[in-house]
């Protein structure tokens, strides 16, 4: 099994090796990976459940939130169990074709991620600036729209990313020290001239999260001026209260992705530091945004806690 871990017999197989430096401590490490993975399927599928069941709550902002929630669903989905066998089993293993398509998926649900973000944007800037129109401009058949398009982009930018690279020559040593198969790790394994890889890559991350941040910024400075137009203060506080939770949820998304992004880039980081970054950039947000909702929705908490007592 050592051999193998280290040489892969199989030209189209990679070696994914976890967390380099780091191995007499899998075991521990894979403790709170598990938790905070359970955790999250836990209050997702909480939240669909209850969002599904009560008809109350089928409106664009909780249609949103469950589009958030599949997303958040998919995004340890496609890591933990692959990862828990590196820790538990020393499963390490996995074909060109499997690399490429978690890479694939992961980068695709992600986008699409970001894209929901911007939607529950607009829809309270929507609900603030044009209550009265909130119904005609947001509808349900509007918000299923919208993720379709979300995922469309997602799947249109994402998809030339495995393949170019599954153009590529890799070289003999095929070890990946990584839980995952991202892009900037895999590209690494590469002997050719991955010019065009790792300028669309970059490009996509620019174009991706500069266009939504920026319409993210616009809705909320739109809203910051039209609540500041309001004299009362107790209309401010309510305001801002219904987009407290978004915010909370943007924080934990943009925030440790733009950390990890620049840990990457830091030479004086050590690596063991930013694979742990990266994994836990896709399982603390997902395992937090149910909670935060929860909380800070009273109407989304009310139903929850029905459901709750009456079982």
């Amino acid at each position: 099994m050592a051999a193998f871990n280290l040489t892969p017999s199989d030209p189209s197989t990679f070696i994914l090796m976890g967390i380099p430096g780091l191995e007499a401590a899998h075991i521990w490490i894979s403790i709170p990976f598990s938790t905070f993975y359970i955790i999250s399927l836990l209050g997702n599928f909480t939240l669909l459940s209850v969002v599904g069941k009560e008809q109350t709550l089928h409106k664009p902002m909780y249609l949103l939130l469950c589009m958030l929630a599949l997303t958040d669903i998919a995004t340890p989905t496609f890591i933990v169990p692959k990862t828990l066998g590196i820790f538990w089993f020393n499963l390490k293993g996995i074909t060109l074709a499997g690399c490429l398509t978690q890479m694939f998926f992961l980068h695709t649900v992600s986008v699409m991620h970001s894209a929901v973000l911007v939607a529950m944007a607009f829809d309270r800037y929507v609900a603030i600036c044009n209550p009265l129109r909130y119904t005609t401009i947001l509808s349900n058949a509007q918000i299923a729209k919208l993720g379709l398009v979300g995922l469309t982009r997602a799947v249109l930018f994402i998809l030339p990313l495995p393949l170019l690279m599954s153009q590529q020559h890799f070289c003999s040593n095929r070890i990946i020290p990584h839980t995952q198969c991202e892009f900037i790790a895999v590209k690494k394994m590469a002997c050719g001239d991955i010019t065009v890889s790792r300028i669309y890559g970059l490009v996509l991350m620019v174009v991706i999260n500069g266009l939504d941040l920026t319409l993210i910024a616009l809705s909320y400075g739109l809203i910051i001026r039209a609540v500041l137009r309001i004299s009362s203060k107790k209309a401010h506080r309510k305001a801002f209260n219904t987009c407290t939770a978004h915010i909370c949820v943007m924080l934990t998304y943009y925030t440790p992705g733009l950390f990890s992004n620049l840990t990457h880039r830091s030479q004086g980081i050590a690596p063991h530091v930013h694979i742990i970054l990266a994994d836990l950039y896709l399982l603390i947000p997902p395992m937090l945004n149910p909670i935060i909702y929860g909380v800070k929705t009273k109407e989304l908490r009310d139903k929850v806690g029905k459901y709750t007592c009456r079982r």
